[in-house]
């Protein structure tokens, strides 16, 4: 009897610390909120944001393996019948030293899009995306995930091997598109673009010397169908080494060409035409 009366009572404490740990990371989790509170007005004014809407998505993992190269990817569908298109996407860390890691601009008429890349994360932090339809709402989405020391964390090649091969660009296709017939589903491709850079943030140290490396990262992109464009981007130091996108749009069967370039200066161009 008093051994049931023993386990009852290990059961019912094992319990309760569950319940404690559980009460504590959603406590954690509500408090981070604060730090987005406050950076809102900053980045939208008062601009009311739909939260948690069904019509933007974004996948990121709650632990993240690597925190200088967190993989994430957002999707935006409006539904059949909605007549407003996607204008723009601005990607958040909230707890980063520089919270705006990107903002992409979209050209066409953009009703879907699906979009992939990789990012720092310096501590636990929500990560957002807030999408800007062409009635001017902003409809966000967002997750929390595990991670620290992404923006600090040292390069995974030294600065010379990381400049000798700087803008070194790569393009390939991962899915085609449907040619012809807007009512297709798959009538989407999907590129990804990749461009050798260390991307540095300003916050690494050169591990022979002990100083910091001054900030060097690729802020702008651009990429064109032709003369039209699909996506241009700014970005800041949240983005990963060797930046990474991937991006659907809708193929005409012209060449895509790439012009992107860094704070240095430095310009870097490169095309891909897409199987047809």
């Amino acid at each position: 009897m008093r051994l049931a009366k023993a386990v009852l009572a290990t059961s019912i404490m094992a319990a309760t610390l569950l319940v404690a740990l559980s009460a504590a990371g959603s406590a954690q989790e509500a408090g981070a909120d604060a730090t987005w509170q406050a950076l809102k007005p900053d980045i939208f004014g008062e601009r009311p944001i739909a939260d948690a809407g069904p019509l933007v998505t974004l996948t990121a993992p709650t632990r993240a393996e690597d925190a200088a190269m967190v993989p994430i990817e957002i999707a935006v569908a409006l539904p059949p019948g909605d007549a407003r298109t996607v204008e723009k996407l601005t990607l958040i860390v909230d707890e980063n030293p520089a919270p705006v890691a990107a903002t992409f601009t979209f050209g066409g008429e953009r009703h879907d899009l699906a979009l992939a890349t990789r990012i720092r994360v310096n501590s636990y932090s929500y990560v957002r995306a807030v999408a800007q339809l062409s009635d001017g709402s902003l409809q966000m989405a967002q997750r929390y995930v595990k991670a620290s020391g992404g923006c600090s964390a040292p390069a995974m090649k030294d600065e010379e091997a990381a400049l000798k091969n700087i803008g070194q660009m790569k393009m390939r296709l991962v899915q085609p598109g449907q040619l012809g017939d807007a009512t297709k589903a798959n009538r989407f491709a999907r590129v990804q673009l990749m461009i050798r850079h260390p991307n540095y943030s300003g916050l690494q140290m050169d591990q022979i010397t002990r100083l910091y490396i001054p900030a060097k990262y690729v802020d702008r992109i651009d990429v064109r169908q032709g003369d039209a464009l699909i996506l241009s981007m700014e970005g800041g130091i949240s983005l990963s080494e060797d930046p990474n996108l991937q991006f659907s749009f809708e193929p005409t069967g012209q060449q895509i060409h790439v012009n992107a370039g860094d704070t240095d200066g430095r310009t870097f161009e490169g095309e891909l035409k897409p199987a047809g």
